[in-house]
C-alpha cells in the first residue's frame, strides 16, 4: 500500500527540475499520484476500508491544490506534467 523509498527516489529523479530537487510541485505531484494509484488498487479489493478512503481523499485534495498552484504559476510546466502522468484524460 505504501510507496517504497526506492520508488520514491526514482520518481524524484524523473520529475526533478534541477539536481537535488525533492520538493518542487512536480515532484510532490508525482509522488502523490503514485500513492493515490497504489491506494486505489488497495481499495478495489478492500471496499470497506473507510480509513484508507479518507486518506485517499485527503491526498487527492492535496494533489489538486498543487496542480492548481502549478497551473497558475507556469502553464507550460503544468501541461507537460499532466501529460507525463496521464492525468486529465
Amino acid at each position: 500500500m505504501a510507496i517504497t523509498q526506492e520508488r520514491k527516489t526514482e520518481l524524484m529523479h524523473e520529475y526533478q527540475t534541477h539536481e537535488g530537487d525533492t520538493g518542487s510541485a512536480e515532484v510532490q505531484i508525482a509522488v502523490l499520484t503514485e500513492s493515490i494509484n497504489n491506494l486505489n488498487e488497495h481499495l478495489r479489493t478492500h471496499k470497506k476500508d473507510h480509513h484508507s478512503r479518507r486518506g485517499l481523499l485527503k491526498m487527492v485534495g492535496k494533489r489538486r491544490n498543487l496542480l492548481t498552484y502549478l497551473r497558475n504559476k507556469d502553464v507550460q510546466r503544468y501541461r507537460v506534467l499532466i501529460t507525463k502522468l496521464g492525468l486529465r484524460r
